[in-house]
């Protein structure tokens, strides 16, 4: 619900259930909404209860018990009582999906994406222009302009032949612009 640019939320009957005070909100994951008031974000529940004050120039939800969150221009993760586990060092960062999450970093050709673990290290090299989630146990992957999917060991399963591409779902996942 978004009422003169601020966003609350409703219930499935209509009512007001937290007053619409956010300057941009997320979909609730895990129990934690992202919620921003002033231009930095926490997270709040379903009550509208802050559970994380608002600290983080931006943030994405929970997923696997940990939040990608913006530290002074730099990403990182948190956990549910909001400590940093994972240090702001990444460029950007993706939520975890199957154990692992896309992170961008620099390297000696650029910026460029891998994979990391709940740790923060690396699992899959940074050699993508572009990654996404996994699931199903493959992810896509932007590699010389041209959009395919790797499994967890990095291993080219559907080769980079699409101009747009998405993560699976129910066993199909969505190609555009096949050259084939």
């Amino acid at each position: 619900m978004k009422v003169n640019t601020k966003w609350g939320y409703i219930d499935k009957t209509g009512k007001v259930v937290i007053e619409p005070k956010s300057d941009l909100i997320g979909q609730f994951s895990e129990g934690f909404a992202l919620y921003s008031v002033g231009g930095n974000t926490g997270y709040i529940d379903k009550t509208g209860k802050m559970l994380i004050e608002y600290q983080f120039q931006h943030s994405w939800w929970f997923s696997e018990g940990l939040a990608p969150v913006e530290v002074e221009g730099k990403w990182g993760y948190i956990d549910k009582t909001g400590n940093l586990v994972i240090q702001p060092r990444f460029l950007n960062a993706d939520l975890f999906s199957e154990g692992v999450a896309c992170a961008l970093v620099i390297t000696m050709t650029g910026p460029k994406w891998g994979y990391i673990d709940k740790t923060g290290d690396l699992v899959l090299d940074p050699q993508f222009t572009w990654a996404g989630t996994f699931s199903e146990g493959l992810a896509p992957v932007k590699v010389k302009g041209k959009y395919g999917f790797i499994d967890k060991t990095g291993k080219v399963v559907i080769k980079p032949a699409y101009a747009e591409a998405q993560s699976f779902s129910d066993g199909l996942a969505a190609v555009g612009g096949s050259e084939n």
